[in-house]
């Protein structure tokens, strides 16, 4: 047991950076996957200030933006069908409700 964890301390480093390389990517791959800008005003200036919101709280399995990283693709695809990508500014008035956002008509398939 002690060589397993000497063996993590000697790759700490990388591993970090790898995890953060795919996190990082993953993210990228989830805005572009909802159309790269804020579904309400169309921001798209600075990716970080995007965020994802669930429309419906009661179908919500995960977080994307705290945990949802570490998932597979397909888990953060499943999750992204029923979020709206939105700016901070937006995100922030929508939780103030001063935005109105509908929930998109389900389709049969």
């Amino acid at each position: 047991m002690a060589k397993d964890k000497r063996h993590y301390i000697d790759r700490r480093q990388y591993l970090i950076a790898a995890v953060y390389k795919r996190r990082r990517k993953i993210r990228r791959m989830a805005i572009e996957y909802k159309g790269g800008k804020c579904e309400i005003c169309g921001y798209s200036r600075c990716e970080e200030t995007l965020e994802f919101h669930h429309i419906d709280t009661t179908r919500k399995e995960f977080s994307i933006s705290s945990r949802g990283y570490t998932r597979s693709w397909k888990k953060v695809k499943e999750e992204l069908e029923k979020c709206i990508l939105v700016c901070a500014n937006c995100h922030h008035e929508f939780h103030a409700r001063s935005i109105k956002v509908q929930p998109p008509m389900e389709t049969s398939e």
